[in-house]
């Protein structure tokens, strides 16, 4: 018996081939979405990177303008505080002068009341020993003068006061009344138009509104290169302000308003001049 060579083959199935294909695609998609998700990955942590720098540098900016501010309020703070104890000072110093005014207008009163006594009866002994009609026309005249001084010395008791207990003149005779008791200089003065700073004394006046219905006003006032805004003022308000090296206020005064004008006084105490030039003097050695 002869033996016989039996070679088996065996067929690949024909579903292999395509399910390696498949298989392939799906590693090769399977691959490319990784890489894409990672790319992604990597574009929104570079995105999410970039936003919290940026917040970052927004946030010290922040914290770098806050502390500015909190140093210029702290600046501000001390400056008003200064300022307060400045004006507590003067305070103290303006309360003792409006006793001391208030004191020498009582001794005024006093001492005309004694006066108009004292004239009473001089005149009425004078007509008792003079019976003629030369001295009687003397006398009259006498009385007359006496009569006129006393009318003006009441009509200046009668002049509103300050609460520094300065007398405010209400018009241009009134002024021309309180340069004569010698205490103090008065500088008259008109502002016409807005906006056009105008030198009064040792003052800027610059005129910003009027309401001629109230009769008010607003100014701008410049002292030593300060400004001060005086909104809705009345008329006859005196308005304090100190200079430099002096202890006596000055006072502005408006008693007249207009269309776009104004008009008034600055009162300027004559020991502050003497003050003004002493410290001067002192300056220049």
């Amino acid at each position: 018996m002869s033996d016989e060579h039996i070679i088996e083959t065996r067929e690949t199935p024909a579903w292999q081939l395509p399910a390696i294909v498949v298989l392939g695609l799906i590693a090769v998609g399977g691959l490319w979405f990784g890489w894409n998700a990672s790319s992604k990955l990597d574009a929104t942590q570079q995105s999410v990177a970039t936003q919290l720098k940026t917040t970052q540098q927004a946030v010290q900016q922040d914290v770098s303008s806050l502390k500015d501010r909190l140093v210029q309020d702290e600046k501000a703070n001390t400056d008003l505080q200064g300022d307060l104890n400045v004006v507590t000072k003067k305070l103290k110093i303006t309360q003792g002068q409006l006793k001391t005014a208030r004191a020498e207008a009582a001794k005024l009163n006093d001492e005309t009341t004694q006066k108009l006594t004292a004239l009473d009866t001089s005149v009425k002994g004078e007509l008792a020993t003079k019976a003629s009609s030369d001295d009687l026309k003397n006398v009259d005249t006498k009385v007359g003068g006496v009569r006129t001084d006393l009318d003006t010395t009441r009509g200046d008791l009668k002049m509103a006061r300050s609460e520094m207990g300065t007398l405010i003149a209400r018009n241009h005779d009134e002024i021309d009344q309180l340069r004569r008791l010698g205490e103090r200089e008065y500088v008259e003065f008109t502002v016409t138009g807005k906006n056009k700073p105008q030198k009064v004394g040792n003052v800027t006046v610059e005129l910003k509104g009027i309401n001629q219905k109230r009769n008010q006003y607003s100014v701008v006032m410049t002292v030593e290169d300060k400004r001060f805004e005086k909104k809705n003022r009345a008329l006859n308000e005196p308005v304090f302000f100190y200079t430099s090296g002096t202890r006596l206020p000055e006072e502005l005064v408006i008693n007249k308003v207009g269309k776009d004008q104004v008009s008034g006084y600055v009162s300027i105490p004559k020991a502050n001049n003497q003050q003004s030039a002493s410290t001067t003097s002192t300056s220049g050695r």
